[in-house]
């Protein structure tokens, strides 16, 4: 049997119906109960023939996992479930194949998944095209420009967290072998009015955000920005924080992706520049300031944050003051120079902050295109990407809308025009007759707008050049004029009296029947943003600046290079932007996808049907159906229709040898279909009405029943004689093996019955032959008891007379023992008497000894040098050896102690052991130092830089180096020094410069004094006539002065082999210069705590007050 798949159509499982051609019956509501049906079972994709309808769901769905790319890799567009994939894969393999230039047209309103699209259009090619390292290189640069275009021209608003505020055409260029080159991006009338005024629930552009939130520091510090968003008067406060977006990782992203892209550090820094001037231009304000001549001009309040903007931008302070507070016009050769009033200036101002955000993101997409563009000069094919704002309809519509919806009719108008076109080749192509189709064409209401001579933006733009009093009530009245007869402009002050009562229609403003429906635009701001004016001044202010990328940005600054012809207006701009983009998306293939959004709560599982259906009208999908149902709705290739339908006919199933169109021509006839509902072409089969589609499908549905059952019935009957079968051999077996049993059973009963009576037989002899051998060996043992008896009568008797023979010559022998004991003990009787005592006595002494130093054994203390504990005498004789013996054990167990030290330890060791020497008993503040070890070094002179000088001017190893305090006689204050103790010196230095202020050779000290008391005071007393001893004796003050004292005793011991003087008394004389004064110390409170205080009494006297 032909392999037959289940699953490889989209009508198979189908919930709802899967393309809107074949929904029956056709209308608004059950087009939009067919979606949101769909929607309900997280089927979010919807055809229209080719074109792709995209609910967004808000909220993740496992349907685009690599898994999913594979699955709809190289398949057919109708094969699988409607997905974005299947449209994109289409595309792909279109142009990989055809050679055919594709384009995809995603329109949409805010929130509706537009951005979210694009993606994943762009992240499907990546995925199924080529692979290598230039290839992934080129991908990924094409993918990371997102991040970098979402960050500048992105924002929050009411409808959408990540709103696009700008159009954007992405050209993907690709090889003969469908690799990726390269990209072009065009960009469409970004919202820079956004820059200055958000509305309310809003946000400005992500990117003000991003920096603040995810800068460091010290890139803020640099920008002279700071992190709290109140600062900035361009920031919309309200909704500054957004649920579920993490700006600061938004920022690193998209640091990430402009590196990625190309962007150089310089070029990066430089693009953040621009953007913190921006948002500190908002923070200037302007104060009103009347002139002699009695004109108001304006003045800067603060002019901290002109200061800040001048330094990043570097321009002169004064040339953009001067540019916010004047304007100069030229005609001709005569120049005017006009004061500016607060309005205009905060109008100047604000005019600046959006020319300055908008020609920065029109160079960031310059400067992307320059790193993503094709390096080869082959031959390329082309896949475009629009991702464009969909059509407005708002409760206050302005400039934006009247253009956004514009381009919206321009593209609805290429839509339908390609979409026709495409049907008519198709059916060209297929050989079938072409029947015209009535639907509307919006091209009156493209002209009405677009229109050279008597067009709305004709007539905006005329106005916006007209000399003299021009505003846009002005505007107003000259539509009136021009457009009163146009069937789609309603205006309440035309010369339409129909008009004239529709308090609908408010007096300033117009109405215009787009193909999506009516929507009032108020002319209020029309002029103004047509004419998009920036003063000269300020043009030439920011060429002059030093910023090489804003000196960039404003070419027209340049005085050399004036031109007194008036700019473009916004409009012609874009209307030249527009047909650019329609003359381009003409030479492609187009594929559409339409994005809808189910609420305005952006929450998931939640469909909105009024919504809904706002969005199907102005999106005209009802229109699209019509058009694609006009002629056939249905078409399929002969071969997947013969393959799906082929059982419905006895002559094509299971197999049909022939071609097959003439299969589904059998069929056909075979199903008696009428021929008015079908049509066959050269590859496809033309089928008019959807019901006969669903009638097919029904009726495979249910010869799909009978075949199962068919093929159930068959399988069990199979199943019932395989069975069967399988029973009667089993049956065969079991027999078989049952007879085999029967007969070793019967075997194994004869053979056991001949062994028994065989044993029987062979027990009998045996007990026979054992009897007559029982009755031989009792005559044998008979004649053995009797010659024993008889053996034993006559030993017993002989061993009688030994026996007796044997106790007479024991006697004898005790006897004369006896005899021989009685004889010795009269002799030893004397000799035992005179030695016995003694004997006994030392016997008795040993024994006590040998039972002393066995309980000494288990009673030996520990090996720890200071315990103390030794066992209780047990005998008073034994007091001398006890004393001995603990005496020799404590020098061992000390000896075992010291071996365990180091070198190091020992020398410490025997620093404490001086020290115990020297002050112990005599020095009140010694027994705290007992505890602290000596450390010496308590500076790191080596280690720390600021001591880097000193260390230099020091060859010698250092013994001690800590910060003292010196004693100045003249009033008892402290100076901070650092002693430093070598091996030949006393060193003082400065603690802060590290100067060495005094050198003293240790054989020049002579003494050291002291205290009893607890303080740190200590005098230095040296040789008379040596050079150090110019300025007198040293009284100092240290926290280590035991320490110190030590290492300073042991080092003049070691170098001069004599010993130092220490000197410890409460009152002692210390030579100062030729002076001799007395430094005593007393007891008392101090106020400063248990701190020593020294204190100058008279010339002869220093007291120290100890507490």
């Amino acid at each position: 049997m032909a392999k037959m798949e289940v699953k490889t159509s989209l009508l198979d499982n189908m919930i709802g119906v899967g393309d809107m051609v074949l929904l029956e019956p056709l209308n608004e509501d059950s087009f939009i109960n067919n979606l949101k049906k769909r929607f309900d079972h997280s089927e979010v994709y919807t055809y229209i023939g080719s074109v792709v309808i995209s609910i967004n769901p808000y909220r993740s769905l496992p349907i685009y996992t690599p898994e999913k790319v594979e699955e709809y890799r190289n398949r057919n567009f109708y094969e699988l479930s409607p997905h974005i994939f299947a449209l994109s894969d289409e595309a792909y393999r279109s142009l990989r194949d055809q050679d055919k230039d594709q384009c995809i047209l995603i329109t949409g309103e805010s929130g509706a998944g537009k951005t979210e699209a694009s993606k994943l259009v762009m992240s499907y090619v990546a995925a199924v095209c080529g692979k290598g390292a230039e290839v992934n290189q080129v991908k990924e640069q094409l993918l990371q420009s997102n991040p970098v275009l979402e960050a500048f021209g992105n924002a929050k608003t009411v409808r959408n967290d990540n709103s696009s505020r700008f159009g954007k055409y992405m050209d993907i260029e690709f090889d003969f072998k469908g690799d990726p080159l390269g990209g072009v991006i065009s960009n469409y009338l970004l919202e820079k009015s956004r820059v200055v005024k958000q509305p309310r629930g809003e946000r400005n552009f992500h990117i003000f955000y991003q920096i603040l939130s995810g800068a460091s520091e010290d890139f803020l510090c640099k920008l002279k920005l700071e992190r709290d968003f109140c600062r900035y008067n361009y920031l919309g406060l309200d909704s500054a924080k957004v649920n579920g977006v993490d700006d600061a990782a938004n920022f690193r992203t998209v640091r990430n992706a402009m590196q990625i892209v190309g962007f150089m550090d310089h070029e990066t820094q430089s693009i953040f520049e621009v953007v913190a001037a921006v948002l500190k231009l908002g923070n200037i304000e302007f104060k009103p300031e009347s002139r002699v001549n009695g004109l108001d001009e304006s003045k800067i309040k603060d002019k901290n944050e002109l200061k800040e903007i001048c330094e990043l931008t570097g321009i002169d302070q004064s040339v953009l003051e001067r540019a916010f507070s004047f304007r100069t016009v030229e005609a001709k050769q005569e120049k005017v120079s006009t004061t500016l009033n607060v309005a205009q200036a905060y109008y100047a101002r604000d005019a600046l902050a959006k020319n300055l955000y908008s020609r920065l993101f029109s160079w960031l997409v310059a400067r992307i295109n320059e790193s993503i563009k094709a390096q080869s000069k082959v031959r390329k094919k082309v896949m475009g990407v629009l991702d464009i704002y969909g059509f407005e309809i708002f409760e206050d519509n302005s400039f934006e809308q009247f253009i956004i919806n514009y381009c919206n009719e321009k593209l609805q108008q290429i839509f339908i025009e390609l979409t026709l076109k495409e049907e008519q080749e198709e059916y060209i192509r297929e050989g079938i007759e072409w029947t015209h189709i009535e639907y509307f064409n919006n091209a009156i209401i493209c002209d009405l707008i677009e229109n050279n001579q008597t067009g709305i933006l004709a007539m905006l733009d005329e106005e916006c050049l007209r000399p003299g009093t021009v505003t846009d009530d002005t505007f107003l009245e000259k539509l009136n004029q021009v457009c009163a007869t146009h069937q789609h402009f309603e205006s309440r002050m035309s010369k339409c009296s129909r008009f004239l009562n529709d308090t609908s229609l408010p007096h300033s403003c117009f109405r215009i029947q787009h193909y999506a429906g009516k929507v009032m635009y108020q002319v209020e701001g029309f002029v103004d943003k047509n004419n998009d004016l920036l003063y000269r001044d300020l043009s030439q202010a920011m060429w002059k600046a030093s910023h090489s990328l804003i000196k960039a940005l404003f070419p027209e600054g340049n005085p050399a290079k004036i031109n007194l012809k008036r700019p473009p207006t916004a409009g012609s701009q874009f209307k030249a932007s527009v047909a650019t983009l329609m003359k381009n998306l003409q030479t492609k293939n187009p594929n559409y996808i339409r994005c809808i959004k189910p609420n305005d709560k952006k929450a998931a599982h939640v469909f909105n049907d009024a919504l809904v259906c706002h969005q199907i009208r102005y999106l005209g999908l009802l229109e699209n159906v019509r058009v694609r149902r006009a002629g056939y709705a249905f078409r399929q290739a002969y071969e997947p229709c013969l393959e799906r339908y082929k059982m419905l006919c006895k002559q094509t199933w299971p197999h049909w040898r022939g071609p097959a169109r003439a299969g589904v021509e059998v069929l056909f006839n075979e199903l008696e279909i009428p021929e008015e509902e079908f049509s066959f072409g050269r590859s496809k089969i033309f089928i008019r009405n959807p019901r006969t589609l669903f009638k097919l499908e029904d009726l495979r549905k249910q010869r799909l029943e009978d075949l199962a059952t068919l093929i159930e019935k068959i399988y069990r009957g199979w199943k019932c004689r395989t069975r069967f079968l399988l029973m009667k051999k089993s049956q065969i077996v079991i027999a078989s093996w049952y007879r085999r049993y029967a007969q070793q059973k019967k075997y194994q009963k004869i053979k056991s019955s001949a062994i028994i009576v065989q044993s029987y037989i062979r027990g009998w002899k045996a007990r026979k032959l054992l009897r007559e051998l029982k009755h031989q060996k009792r005559c044998n043992e008979a004649a053995t008891i009797i010659a024993a008896y008889w053996h034993g009568t006559q030993a017993r008797r002989e061993l009688k007379r030994l026996k007796e023979e044997a106790r007479r010559k024991h006697a004898v022998a005790v006897i004369w023992a006896y005899w021989l004991g009685l004889k010795v003990r009269r002799e030893y009787r004397k000799f035992f008497r005179a030695n016995a005592g003694r004997k006994i006595y030392e016997f008795t002494l040993q024994r006590l000894m040998q039972k002393y130093f066995l309980e000494m054994k288990n009673k030996v203390p520990s090996l720890s040098p200071i315990d103390k504990n030794w066992p209780a005498r047990p005998y008073l004789f034994l007091d001398s050896t006890h004393k001995e013996l603990k005496r020799i054990f404590h020098l061992w167990r000390c000896k075992k102690y010291r071996d365990q030290f180091t070198d190091q330890q020992k020398l410490i060791y025997e620093e404490k052991l001086e020290a115990s020497e020297l002050f112990k008993d005599k020095k009140a503040l010694y027994p705290a130092s007992v505890g602290q070890p000596f450390q010496g070094a308590y500076l790191e002179i080596s280690k720390n830089p600021k001591y880097k000088k000193l260390k230099d001017a020091v060859d010698e190893k250092i013994i001690i180096a800590e910060v003292v305090n010196k004693i100045n006689r003249a009033n008892g204050k402290a100076t901070s020094r650092i002693l430093l103790l070598t091996k030949n010196n006393v060193l003082l230095a400065d603690q802060k410069s590290g100067n060495i202020k005094s050198e003293v050779p240790l054989g020049d000290v002579t003494k050291v004094s002291m205290s009893s008391q607890n303080d740190g005071f200590f005098a230095v007393h040296l040789k008379e006539g040596s050079g150090a001893a110019g300025k007198g004796d040293f009284l100092l003050s240290s926290d280590h002065l035991i320490e110190m004292a030590t290492k300073l005793y042991r080092t003049t011991l070691s170098q001069t082999k004599q010993k130092l003087n220490i000197e410890i008394s409460d009152e002692f004389l210390v030579q100062f210069r030729q002076d001799k004064v007395c430094v005593k110390f007393i007891q008392g409170s101090q106020k400063n705590g248990n701190i020593p205080t020294c204190k100058r009494k008279n010339n002869r006297l220093l007291e120290v007050a100890v507490p």
